[in-house]
């Protein structure tokens, strides 16, 4: 089973640089969208019907904004829609499919790249997102986090550390966050299988970043400890250029 996340900075723009073609050639079993920009009904979604996939959506209140999707080769038992808190759920960023043996969760973490407010609101989904997979625990022992979660976690994962002190995606706090949820019973599966540094998913569209390769790498699929012997890759798809972040892909064995 291949699961792919991609924060695509807009579905309709990403469409138009080709990213129905890629989509059919990379085939998926399960993709997982951040930042797709739309509501449904602002596009053909027949043509991702035509490749085979089920299709959910949820997206924010304000359109051209935020918003998330799960496009799957297998019906979901069961679909939820939100976190179950309206200041996050009305910018349409929390999406969990249940199926037989797993269940997967879709999140656009916020950036707080702008601070103040925006960052406060960082925090509390980070604590909100915590919550809910703690209580989800209980109950369900193979739990799939994909999504841009907005934070390098270690310096491996940021180009020149030493500049971004400081900076939200790369704050102690931030990173201490998602140390501990790795703590309480996940894996991030790309380390699994790369420790090398200068892998990225997302770079900005100033300075000629993504030549020069000055990325970030905030894009995860992070994932029960209870799967990690069926996990039998992850790799991140930087050539891929239908958006400032690329796909990040994980292969599990059914």
């Amino acid at each position: 089973m291949k699961i792919i996340s991609y924060n695509v900075n807009g579905i309709r723009a990403a469409i138009n640089k080709g990213f129905l073609e890629w989509l059919q050639y990379e085939n998926p079993d399960i993709i997982c969208l951040q930042e797709t920009k739309a509501q449904k009904e602002q596009l053909n979604t027949s043509v991702f019907t035509e490749l085979g996939y089920h299709q959910y959506w949820f997206s924010a209140q304000k359109k051209g904004y935020s918003s998330v999707a799960i496009f799957t080769k297998t019906e979901p038992i069961k679909v939820h829609y939100g976190i179950g808190i309206e200041k996050f759920d009305f910018e349409g960023r929390f999406l969990r499919a249940d199926f037989n043996n797993f269940t997967i969760i879709d999140s656009y973490f916020p950036s707080g790249t702008t601070g103040g407010e925006r960052q406060e609101y960082k925090m509390d989904y980070l604590l909100h997102v915590k919550k809910y997979v703690d209580e989800l625990q209980k109950n369900t022992k193979n739990i799939i986090l994909c999504g841009d979660y907005n934070i390098c976690h270690k310096p491996i994962d940021i180009n020149h550390p030493e500049r971004h002190n400081g900076v939200s995606g790369f704050l102690p706090e931030e990173r201490e966050w998602l140390t501990n949820f790795l703590d309480s019973g996940f894996i991030d599966s790309f380390r699994m299988f790369d420790t090398s540094a200068e892998k990225y998913s997302w770079w900005s569209y100033r300075a000629g970043s993504r030549q020069k390769n000055l990325g970030w790498r905030i894009d995860y699929h992070i994932i029960s400890n209870s799967l990690k012997d069926k996990i039998t890759n992850a790799y991140i798809l930087n050539k891929v250029e239908h958006s400032d972040h690329c796909p990040v892909v994980v292969e599990i064995k059914d």
